[in-house]
Order: C-alpha cells, then sequence, then structure tokens
C-alpha cells in the first residue's frame, strides 16, 4: 500500500498531522507513506521514522497554476493507492482529482464531495485529553481500518548530536541546564494571537518572583526583535537580570533543540507550544481570545501541560455566538480583559510543580 498524506498550512498543522504515520505504520509496517507538505515545515518532521519520503508544496506551487498543475502530474506518476487530504485546499483538491487513487479521504466541505470517496465531519467535543485537532485527524483512517481511538501523540526527533551541540550552546552562555530555564513565547503568530506586552511582562515577572533562580529565554526570530525589546524592557529590572535575550535558535531544529533542555515554555498559543509537547517538554499555554481551545489545547492535563483562555473567567463574551473566531475582529479589547492576575496562582502552581 502506497499512501499520500497532504497537510498544508503551518507548522503546528503539520506537526499534528504527523501522527498519522505512526498509526498507519503500527497497522501497515510495509506501507510506503509519503507526506506533501510546505517546504518551511520540514524541520518538524525532519528525522521522523514513519516517514519514508516527503514532497514539497513550494511557494512557487502556490503561486503559479501551471507549476501547481505539474506537481499534481508528477505527483500522479508516484502511483499511490490512498490520499489523505487533511485541509482539503484547492491545491489539494487538484491534485487528488489528478491522482489514480481508488481512496481518496478528507474532511467535508460543500465542494469537495465528488472529489473523496471518504468524508468526516469535524467532532464538535473531544472524547479524550487528545483534543480535537488529534481526534479529528485520526478519523480519517477509518477507511483503511485503523481504530481512530487508540490516541497517538506527535513526537519530534532530534539527533544525539543536535541535543549535545545546544547544550554546549547554552552552557557558552553561562546558562546552567541544571538550574531552571524556562523557554518564553512571548509573540504569538499575529498581533490577534499576542498577548499585550505589558501583561507579558507580568508574566514572565511571575515566574521570576516565584524563582529567582530561574533563567529566561526568549522564542522569537530576528524581525520580531524589536517587539521581543519591548517586552524585555517592560519587565521589572530583576526579571531583566535573568533574560538572556541574545541566546535563540539560528534556525528550527537549534531552537528545538534548546528547547529539549528548557523545563518548560510558557506562553502564547501556537506551533512553539506544540513543539514543546511534542519534545514532552511541560507547557504552560495562554490562549487568544478568539481561538478554539478544544482543539489545539493538545493533551492538557491540568498538571504538565496547562492552557489558559479568557472563556475560563469570563463567559460572557461567548453566549451568543457560534465559534470563537466569530470574535477575531475583538481581540484587542478582549486581550485587555484577560489579565495576568486571572492565572497568576494557576503559573505559581505550575512552575511549584515543576521544580518539586
Amino acid at each position: 500500500m502506497k499512501i499520500l498524506i497532504i497537510q498544508q498550512k503551518m507548522i503546528g498543522d503539520v506537526l499534528a498531522s504527523s501522527i498519522l504515520f505512526e498509526a498507519i505504520k503500527h497497522q501497515y509496517p510495509d506501507a510506503e507513506l509519503h507526506y506533501l507538505i510546505n517546504t518551511h515545515t520540514f524541520p518538524v518532521v525532519d528525522q521522523n521514522p514513519y516517514i519514508d519520503k516527503i514532497q514539497f508544496f513550494t511557494p512557487e506551487h502556490e503561486n503559479s497554476k501551471l507549476k501547481l498543475f505539474k506537481l499534481a502530474k508528477q505527483l500522479r506518476k508516484e502511483n499511490y493507492d490512498v490520499i489523505i487530504d487533511v485541509y482539503s485546499k484547492l491545491s489539494s483538491n487538484l491534485i487528488t482529482l489528478l491522482s489514480k487513487a481508488k481512496i481518496k479521504i478528507s474532511i467535508d466541505k460543500s465542494r469537495n464531495k465528488l472529489l473523496y470517496t471518504n468524508l468526516y465531519k469535524h467532532k464538535a467535543k473531544a472524547d479524550t485529553n487528545a483534543g480535537l485537532a488529534i481526534e479529528n485527524r485520526l478519523q480519517l483512517l477509518q477507511p483503511i481500518n485503523i481504530d481512530s481511538s487508540k490516541i497517538v501523540r506527535p513526537k519530534i526527533y532530534l539527533t544525539k548530536e543536535e541535543e549535545s551541540a545546544a547544550k554546549a550552546f547554552l552552557e557558552s552562555y553561562n546558562i546552567d541546564t541544571n538550574k531552571p530555564l524556562y523557554m518564553i513565547g512571548v509573540l504569538g503568530s499575529g498581533s490577534n494571537k499576542t498577548y499585550p506586552f505589558d501583561y507579558m511582562a507580568s508574566v514572565i515577572d511571575t515566574i521570576v518572583t516565584t524563582q529567582p533562580e530561574s533563567q529566561i529565554l526568549f522564542n522569537y526570530i530576528p524581525k520580531q526583535e524589536a517587539d521581543a525589546k519591548a517586552i524585555l524592557n517592560l519587565c521589572a529590572p530583576k526579571t531583566q537580570d535573568n533574560v538572556h535575550f541574545n541566546v535563540f535558535g539560528k534556525s528550527l531544529r537549534d531552537f528545538l533543540a534548546i528547547t529539549q533542555h528548557c523545563d518548560a515554555l510558557i506562553g502564547n498559543e501556537g506551533g512553539a507550544i506544540n513543539m514543546a509537547k511534542a519534545l514532552n517538554i511541560p507547557t504552560f499555554t495562554i490562549f487568544s481570545p478568539w481561538i478554539k481551545k478544544e482543539a489545539w489545547n493538545m493533551f492538557d492535563d491540568g498538571i504538565k501541560h496547562v492552557s489558559v483562555h479568557l472563556k475560563d473567567y469570563d463567559k460572557q463574551p461567548y453566549l451568543d455566538i457560534k465559534h470563537p473566531k466569530e470574535l477575531k475582529s475583538k481581540a484587542s479589547d478582549l486581550y485587555l480583559k484577560f489579565k495576568p492576575s486571572l492565572f497568576e496562582e494557576g503559573l505559581v502552581k505550575f512552575l511549584e510543580r515543576l521544580q518539586a
């Protein structure tokens, strides 16, 4: 059996869908499994032992219908038996249409009913603490006789060399990996997914007040340096002394290897949180008010993985809506209601458990 799984969009999406490969290989160890992903997301599936081949969906394919058509024709020659299209975008619809696969699986959208042999509605409520992002993906495996109730966790695979190099890098900046070390997701993927700067500074202050020996790293990329610096400047002077602002990964794999040595990742919901979970690193997640927590609070247990959302403390804004996404345009105002004091006690307990 030869299977193509298509997952476009962001790093967190690609990481979440990587569970399908492990589930399939356990059932069909001789199956040949290919993964079609956006180029920039490759680092989170690099070294994954369950994926036999990576196919890339490049920016050129996004910007050129001709190049997209050529990619679809190239993939047709692979003679896949099964295609699993996780998000059913127009570009993946074309690839599926031109394929020779007998089994074509995706989520149910009104426009794709004639393209796929098996379609599934997103579940409204998760049955386990794996969350909807995981459970909705696993149900796509039912047509190939895989039990979707058997939960698989996303995993990231680092080499020993990467882990050793990261430890040496941290030690070169006088960071002691035997003392509390926290990675802070100070910025979200956009302004409407970023906790207000002064509120985030208060969260970091709480960490250092609770554990004065804490060593703090910021997760940011060079083009975000000014915003990350602005958050640092809002922190208390004592906190600023504990922040190693210039210590960050130069690549995504570097970031992953550094995070592997941290006691926890704390901050905005997004790819970094999901990657930390896949590395089995504890997380404390601050959700944007318009993101559906139930979809992405994967494996939250209130102990090792904790998440907070405005809805946990103030249900009023959510009473007359069908989906939190309806509040996207009001994110700034809603964030102001989501004060750090609401979850400070929970954060302190989380930190105390880590060092118990």
